[in-house]
This record gives structure tokens, sequence and C-alpha cells, in this order.
């Protein structure tokens, strides 16, 4: 589960989770990219360019990766067809240079809220420096709208409402109910005669 979890964080770079998922992630996604910087330009370099002992190290590292990472994944560009992503080479290319300068600290966790339906509490996980989209989806959130909601608001042409509607008058107080009459009490019953004492 997780393998798919770290693959669909490294493609998209941000991803909506439940909050135990994504704190767990965190640590596997972490390793990864750890992994990766480590490496520096090995990770860049032509296979020719290189000393047998940076092959090496790049080969131990690539199938370290492999073991939670999936090869391949499929993600859709702007035209809308699926495109085939070798996330290894993302991550040893694109994202070990990006956090080359930074120790630790590649991903940040946002909890978003409850989830309808069932009330798991959803966090949005995703990489540093990929807040692109990350800033128009919070307010989206702040609003209380999700991307179905808004995209119905803008077929039907309403906007969001901007203030709250004003506070109604508050219902005149209902009179209370007259008081029940109490039960009768019972009596008590009578009491048992002993039984007398036996002889020895």
């Amino acid at each position: 589960m997780f393998r798919a979890l770290a693959g669909a964080l490294i493609l998209h770079e941000r991803i909506r989770t439940t909050d135990a998922k994504a704190k767990e992630l965190r640590r596997i996604a972490e390793r990864l990219i750890t992994r990766a910087r480590r490496l520096g330009e090995v990770a860049e370099a032509d296979a020719k360019d290189l000393s047998p002992e940076d092959l090496a190290r790049r080969l131990h590292a690539r199938r370290v990766v492999a073991r939670f990472l999936p090869r391949f994944g499929e993600k859709a560009d702007e035209s809308g067809e699926q495109v085939e992503i070798d996330l290894y080479e993302k991550l040893f290319a694109e994202l070990g240079p990006r956090f080359r300068d930074r120790n630790g600290g590649y991903t940040r966790i946002i909890k978003v809220g409850p989830r309808r339906g069932d009330g798991a509490p959803i966090s949005i996980i995703e990489l540093i420096g990929s807040e692109g989209e990350a800033q128009e989806e919070e307010e989206e959130i702040e609003m209380g709208k999700g991307k179905k909601a808004a995209k119905k608001d803008e077929k039907k042409g309403k906007k969001a409402p901007a203030k709250a509607a004003p506070a109604k008058k508050a219902a005149p107080a209902k009179k209370a109910a007259p008081a029940k009459k109490a039960a009768p009490a019972k009596k008590a019953a009578p009491a048992k005669k002993a039984a007398p004492a036996k002889k020895a």
C-alpha cells in the first residue's frame, strides 16, 4: 500500500490521504529523497564518465529505492493523455538536485478535516516546493467547498456568498406545559409473620 502511495507522491508531488497514512508515508518519502540527495552528481552523470565505484553506488541506490517505489507511474498531461513517467529518473534527476541544500524536511502535511461518510481525518501530503496548486485548493477548503461544488456553482452562474446571512429573530418562547399529576403512592405490603422456631 505504501509503495503505491510513495509512487503517487513522487509522481504528483501532492496527494490527499488519511492522517495516519500521511504520517507513515512521510517517513518513507523522506528516506527515498535522502537516498537520491546523497548520491549527488553521480545520479545525473553519464555511465561512461563514472568510475566502477560510482557505478556500484548508483546501482545500489536504485535497488534500494526499488524496494519502496514502483518503476513507472502514469500522469495526465495538459492535453489529457496519459503519459508514463519513470519515477526513478524523477527521483534521482529532479528531486535529488532540488533538495540538495536541504537536510531533511522535504514533505509537508496539511490537515484538511474529516472525510464525508466515515469521518476519517484527511490530510494533504506534499513535497516542499510544489505549492503552485496548493494555495488554490486551500482557499476552496477554507470556503468549505470541494471541487465538485465549485464547478456546480460555475455552471449555474452563482457566486459563493461573500457574507453570512443576517441573523433571524428568535422565535417566541413556548409556554411551559402544565405539570403532570403524580401517581398515587403505593401502600406497603403487609409484613409476613415469622415462622415458629423449631424445637431441637
